[in-house]
């Protein structure tokens, strides 16, 4: 009698999974980097290990329909003459015209100025499209300079200048040549067809003492009217809020970038709020928290933890239609799946997003695109009302770090919350 011989069920390694197995052979085949977009994809302590205590009896809810609950924020109103009010805390971070077509620039003002809040020009500088469609655009004055010029500066509602992002800190974007349209190359006076890659840092200055400069200069340009912000990305965040997040990422770079560098939004805020605290600036000078913000939960832990607003830009994007399982025959043509598209850089995108091929383009109608992503933010807003009001606030602003509690001791540390069931916060001691 011949026994049959056990077959054991394969394993595969943990530290060589499929995907990394085929990354290795990917580079030994073409001998080049990996480009994506869409952040990091690993699994990070995120806002989902963080729990809101509602109020009972020690503290008291509001009721709905009676007590007003403010969602409300202001922008600038220490420095500038004309500072920001926004209707929401939620505000729609830089992506460029040149990463994104036309029509999706001109949806994200539309949705944005429909709930009364900001977007954000990007690299590349300024679109009539997007100038014409949005009550409130903040210009993003970068690096590589593209598309900047003082009249922009002038007509834009606030400047952010751009030292980092949280998907790639200490790296500079990529636009490949096949979305350097006409256009595109026109207005960064760059070689039409040819890859751009945008400088890691500013040409002119070297320190925190130049950047002091650079502010002077923006606000004279602008008369003092124009609220200016500061955006870093999230690698040493005390310190860089003292001077002046890895999930955020809509842009292309490296995936060894997006993956290895910076570190997770939740772990950037407290540090930041810190620092703030000790200059005597928090609340007055205004944190903008931006990476992996999906829903109202994550803005309401956000200001929780010490946040103004938030900014959102991959979500926008969903909101807008990108990955969407109507388009998966197209998507899996590509060779990827709806929910997994990060090709963005390579202009082929089904839902004509992120692309300046004009047949692509024409597909994303922008007064449609517009109308989801207002439905979004105000779904986004509402959840974020609706949990301060289970908190018993009368201002998503009220929210504090007492109103949390975290899952897991590492969220906790990170958080400086309790572990939820204790009074203990990993890695400070009780006397």
């Amino acid at each position: 009698m011949t026994v049959p011989p056990i077959r054991t069920e394969p394993r595969v390694s943990s530290t060589f999974d499929r995907y990394t197995i085929s990354e290795i052979q990917r580079a030994a085949a073409t001998g080049i980097y990996d480009i994506r977009g869409g952040g990091a994809k690993r699994k990070l302590p995120s806002f989902d290990d963080l729990l809101f205590l509602g109020a009972s009896i020690s503290r008291y809810p509001l009721e709905g329909y009676r007590e007003k609950c403010g969602t409300d924020v202001v922008l600038g109103s220490r420095f500038a003459k004309k500072p920001l009010h926004l209707r929401t805390p939620v505000t729609i971070a830089g992506m460029s015209f040149g990463a994104l077509s036309g029509a999706a620039k001109e949806a994200l003002g539309r949705g944005a100025s429909a709930v009364g809040t900001s977007t954000t020009t990007g690299d590349g500088g300024m679109t009539a499209e997007e100038r014409g469609h949005s009550s409130l655009l903040v210009y993003q004055y970068l690096p590589s300079r593209y598309g900047m010029n003082p009249d922009d500066l002038r007509r834009a509602d606030a400047i952010e200048i751009v030292i980092g992002q949280g998907a790639k800190p200490g790296g500079g974007g990529m636009l490949l040549g096949q979305k350097i349209s006409e256009r595109v190359a026109k207005m960064r006076i760059l070689p039409e067809g040819i890859d751009q890659r945008s400088a890691s840092r500013h040409p002119d200055w070297t320190g925190p003492d130049d950047l002091e400069i650079k502010i002077e200069e923006l606000r004279e340009i602008t008369d003092w009217q124009k609220p200016i912000y500061v955006k870093v990305g999230a690698s040493r965040p005390y310190y860089d809020t003292a001077l002046a997040g890895m999930q955020g990422g809509t842009a292309a770079t490296q995936e060894v970038f997006i993956e290895n560098v910076g570190i997770p939004t939740l772990a950037a805020i407290r540090p930041a709020v810190q620092a703030l605290e000790e200059l005597g600036m928090h609340r007055k000078v205004q944190l903008i928290v931006s990476g992996g913000i999906r829903n109202g939960a994550d803005v309401a832990k956000a200001l929780a933890l010490g946040a103004d607003a938030v900014a959102i830009g991959t979500a926008a994007l969903i909101a807008l239609g990108d990955n969407n399982p109507q388009l998966e025959a197209e998507y899996q043509a590509l060779g990827t799946t709806a929910g997994a598209y990060d090709d963005w850089h390579e202009g082929r995108d089904p839902a004509g997003i992120t692309t300046q091929d004009p047949e692509l383009a024409k597909r994303l109608d922008p007064v449609l695109g517009g109308r989801r992503l207002a439905n979004f933010l105000s779904v986004l807003t509402l959840e974020t009302q609706t949990i301060a009001r289970a908190c018993g606030k009368s201002h998503v602003h009220n929210l504090e770090p007492e109103d949390l509690v975290a899952l897991t001791v590492e969220a906790a540390a990170i958080a400086r919350v309790p572990l939820v069931g204790t009074d203990w916060i990993p890695g400070q001691h009780r006397y």
